[in-house]
């Protein structure tokens, strides 16, 4: 195991499946994220203005860096189509060097 170096996971929930996949295909494109797993068929209950609200969503589970969490919220808030989309980042603490690395490698260096 290797200690990570700004690797992170990104949690977003999509309404539908076409939604994820063109959300995911966006961060990808872009070079912002290194993979993209969708996990259809996610029930989820929350508040929602004043209501306990149950749906179902897909999540989206994005590899990335730390470099590019600003880029990437910019592009799922600005292609969402939610009021309030769910952008909630998870810092690895570590993991096999070779995964590491491979992130680090597939995902485009911020701008400076």
């Amino acid at each position: 195991m290797k200690r990570a170096a700004g690797e992170t996971l990104v949690l977003v929930t999509a309404p539908d499946v076409d939604v994820a996949r063109r959300l995911a295909r966006l961060a990808l494109e872009a070079r912002l994220v290194a993979c993209a797993n969708l996990l259809p068929q996610v029930e989820s209950h929350y508040w929602w203005q004043g209501k306990l609200e149950c749906s179902p969503e897909v999540m989206l589970l994005f590899k990335t860096t730390r470099r590019q969490i600003r880029a990437l919220e910019q592009l799922i808030l600005g292609n969402h189509p939610y009021d309030t989309p769910e952008f909630v980042t998870v810092p690895l603490a570590g993991g096999s060097g070779r995964y590491l690395d491979w992130i680090r490698g597939s995902v485009q260096p911020a701008a400076k």
